[in-house]
């Protein structure tokens, strides 16, 4: 396949946007095709690229090891001085919890 035939076409493009149940107008929709498409040229152009087949999958340029990475610390809990100044800031709170809203959703046949 060309570059060209792997691009995402405007019917697909629809397609994928009705699919996310996203609201776009024309040119925001065309704009975000076009990025769209520029990412897949840019993944194309990085899938050109020889490796050495013994490069491990995750392998990346950077070592981390002991001798040019600072030691991880230890995570230490730290209680909040003032409770009420966080939970105030929350839309819903109630007997010690927050309170979210349920997500809308729908089961998918």
């Amino acid at each position: 396949m060309t570059e060209k035939e792997q691009a995402i076409s405007p019917e697909v493009f629809d397609h994928l946007v009705q699919l996310a149940a996203l609201e776009l107008d024309e040119q925001q929709a065309e704009y975000l095709r076009r990025e769209l498409n520029s990412q897949l040229s840019a993944i194309r152009e990085l899938e050109a690229i020889q490796l050495d087949p013994e490069t491990p999958l995750a392998s990346h340029g950077v070592p981390y090891d002991e001798h040019n990475s600072p030691a991880l610390r230890a995570d230490e809990w730290q209680a909040c001085a003032d409770v009420d100044a966080i939970t105030r800031q929350a839309p819903q709170f109630e007997d010690g919890y927050l309170i979210v809203p349920d997500i809308p959703h729908t089961t998918l046949e």
